[in-house]
């Protein structure tokens, strides 16, 4: 019960400075929106079908504004020397890793409920009758990529570079996740049901337990570093 509690507390510390600033959710939401109007400029789709392109284009937008928010996830403990505070508390650690993936994780779930709609009506696809699966999809594979960049993220923190060493780190490894995000986004775009992807959704569940396991066995060992 301790645990949930430090968890929430952190939560809620990254929730209200994030209501009083807006720089993470602001920044995430307009550079996936301009991916995705950088794209639908740069793409002729009279001689590409939007379908072909549309779930690539889709995880680009996500994946490249979401490496913003997990930049700067650390950002403000490390200039403020909060996460010091934080170490020397008696919160579990683990707690700290938890309540900070699961605040990264609520940023980009609203930063995607407000691209998705957009890149439905840009490119012109239809979600109707599958639109559980493609949640399903989209938060599975999210909640992997929060997992390992939320580890990442506190491993770059205390780095000069760090916004070129998360990128450098993290893209990498979560190759696996995204090509079965992009895969399994296509053929629910073509209007396939959810036993089409299960392989691909497999993949992405083994993926997000496994990182699982290996963040809340390591956190605690980066952040002494």
């Amino acid at each position: 019960m301790r645990f949930l509690k430090d968890i929430w507390a952190i939560v809620q510390k990254d929730i209200v400075s994030e209501l009083r600033t807006r720089e993470i959710f602001s920044s995430m939401f307009i550079f996936a929106l301009l991916v995705i109007i950088i794209f639908i400029f740069a793409i002729d789709l009279s001689e590409v079908r939007g379908i072909d392109v549309a779930p690539g284009i889709l995880w680009v937008a996500f994946i490249f504004s979401g490496t913003i928010g997990l930049n700067r996830s650390f950002l403000f403990e490390k200039e403020n020397n909060c996460l010091e505070g934080l170490l020397l508390s008696p919160m579990d650690r683990s707690a700290i890793y938890f309540g900070k993936m699961l605040g990264n994780l609520i940023f980009m779930i609203v930063m995607e409920a407000f691209t998705l709609p957009i890149f439905i009506i840009f490119f012109n696809v239809s979600i109707s009758g599958r639109i559980l699966p493609l949640i399903l999809i989209i938060f599975l594979s999210t909640l992997g990529f929060v997992l390992l960049g939320t580890l990442l993220s506190s491993m770059s923190a205390s780095v000069k570079t760090r916004d070129i060493m998360l990128p450098v780190l993290l893209y990498p490894l979560i190759v696996p996740v995204i090509i079965a995000a992009v895969k399994s986004t296509g053929v629910l775009l073509e209007g396939k049901s959810l036993e089409g992807v299960m392989h691909w959704l497999k993949l992405i569940i083994v993926f997000d337990i496994i990182f699982l396991a290996v963040s809340f066995m390591t956190f605690d060992y980066i952040v002494e570093e």
